[in-house]
């Protein structure tokens, strides 16, 4: 797998994947992420994804058009595929995706699915909120939550 780095407004985040983008990363602590062994580092992956996130950082992208390739299992990737739905700016509780995908029992797994996105921000993880609108589970912290969720809100 290849990676790259690229500063943002959260600091430093890693870009990952072969073909299509399988992984974005958050610094940790304010350090990079640091790669697998086998990674091999490539400053020439991803323009459109590096170019679409600087612009999500500008407010100007609100919806993003990227390849993504995120490894998980089938109920994962459904969750995954619900939160892409959720619009800019806005956010949902985990029961309510939870009745999006049409298991309305299942809110705590779609927590453990958030935890599990490999492509936050751009699969946007952020936008789920407790459902007595508190934030709540984000495992880069909930200071980066607020701020994904203050930046989309200005």
């Amino acid at each position: 797998m290849k990676y790259r780095y690229i500063d943002s407004k959260i600091g430093p985040l890693m870009l990952a994947g072969d073909s299509k983008l399988e992984q974005v990363r958050f610094a940790i602590k304010g350090k990079k992420t640091v790669p697998e062994k086998s990674w091999v580092e490539d400053n020439t992956i991803f323009p459109d994804v590096v170019s679409q996130l600087g612009q999500y950082f500008e407010g100007r992208l609100k919806q993003f058009d990227i390849d993504l390739q995120p490894k998980g299992t089938d109920f994962q990737k459904k969750v995954w595929q619900a939160l892409l739905a959720i619009p800019y700016g806005t956010t949902v509780s985990y029961g309510e995706i939870a009745r999006r995908i049409e298991n309305p029992k299942a809110c705590r797994a779609v927590g453990m699915a958030n935890r599990s996105n490999p492509i936050p921000i751009i699969i946007p993880c952020h936008r789920v909120i407790g459902k007595n609108g508190k934030l709540t589970g984000f495992a880069s912290g909930l200071d980066i939550k607020q701020a994904l969720l203050d930046l989309e809100r200005s």
